[in-house]
């Protein structure tokens, strides 16, 4: 069975209560008025987010949405402190953004195996009744109660971390090319939305040098409304480091790969300015079907004159894939070594020559 990919969930958390202080007073033999020996309570425990790359999905928490800390213990007499409540960690795949479920801000992104977040802090333990003796008041009857913990609901929004990013239309041929470039085996079939989650692999070009890429399911027009399985998944290119936008060439008679082109662009520029201007190189698939290959050279030129290289593969056959790795790595290290603050407008609206 197909494990069901889940990347955007809603849960409950909430710091353990401190213990109360005790009221408490010596009674040794040789000591007949001690005096007050009320211990302190034990803080609660803390709701603790850990990032780790054993969890690839927030499937867990489907079943699960509330977390709770263990409360701190009480206090004793003799001055003994309450054990404070044992923390709470709760393990999420690297890439987890943490939102307040209130007011949308972010509280942490754990982009590192092992980060962690503290999500919900325990309550303070009370003080017990020997911190509250005076000259005029030596035998205190009162300590203080423990603190509630914070409780509050979070939103976890699970981010991949790709260096590339792979878009286009459904049935432009994403699962196959991720299949041809890496080890990864997506389902491929002949009819869109194929792809109903992101798929990951890994690009081992040698020894020294990976590349992680990312299948984003096909995007349609108006995604950023919602439409299609697109925008469910958009978020998760925002954090490569380049999108290779894929177009099917194969039938440019019936399917214009330049409208198809704009209509992919026009959706990652609604849904993030952001997005829209990371950097992009086009490749245009499935040239194992096509039958005047002279259409790529005017495909090359179409878009070099909008300020993108294209490149052209079949993802079937592998004509065009070996080079297309050597242009990858390229592209990620030009990536890298931009200058900073360089902006680079990559939408345009698409204009006859």
């Amino acid at each position: 069975m197909e494990k069901q990919f889940i990347d955007k969930v809603k849960i409950y958390v909430k710091g353990g209560r401190g213990g109360n202080g005790a009221v408490a007073f010596l009674r040794e033999k040789y000591r007949p008025r001690g005096g007050p020996a009320g211990g302190d309570g034990g803080k609660g425990g803390d709701v603790v987010l850990v990032a780790t790359s054993s969890k690839h999905t927030l499937l867990d928490f489907k079943y699960r949405s509330h977390f709770k800390a263990r409360n701190g213990q009480h206090g004793k007499g003799k001055n003994q402190k309450g054990k404070d409540g044992e923390d709470l960690i709760v393990y999420v795949p690297i890439g987890t953004v943490v939102r307040d479920a209130e007011t949308g801000e972010v509280i942490c992104d754990l982009v590192r195996e092992g980060q962690r977040c503290v999500v919900a802090k325990g309550g303070r333990g009370g003080r017990g009744n020997a911190h509250f003796a005076t000259p005029t008041n030596q035998a205190p009857r009162y300590a203080e109660r423990g603190e509630e913990g914070e409780e509050r609901w979070i939103i976890l929004e699970l981010k991949l971390i790709a260096d590339i990013g792979i878009v286009g239309l459904p049935n432009a041929g994403k699962s196959t090319l991720l299949g041809r470039l890496t080890r990864a085996r997506p389902k491929v079939a002949n009819y869109p939305f194929t792809t109903v989650s992101p798929n990951l692999g890994v690009l081992e070009l040698d020894e020294e040098r990976r590349i992680v890429l990312a299948d984003i399911p096909g995007l349609i027009e108006n995604a950023h409304k919602g439409a299609g399985l697109g925008h469910e998944f958009l978020r998760h290119i925002e954090r490569t480091r380049l999108i290779l936008h894929l177009i099917d060439v194969s039938d440019f008679r019936e399917r214009d790969p330049l409208e198809a082109f704009e209509v992919v662009s026009r959706e990652l520029e609604l849904y993030s300015r952001e997005l829209a201007e990371k950097p992009r190189i086009v490749v245009g698939n499935k040239i194992d079907a096509l039958s005047d290959r002279d259409y790529l050279r005017y495909l090359k030129e179409r878009f070099r004159g909008m300020g993108y290289d294209f490149y052209a593969v079949s993802a079937l056959t592998g004509e065009g894939v070996e080079d297309l790795k050597e242009v990858l790595w390229r592209k990620l290290e030009e990536v890298e070594h931009a200058p900073a603050g360089k902006v680079q407008v990559l939408f345009r609206h698409m204009e006859d020559p």
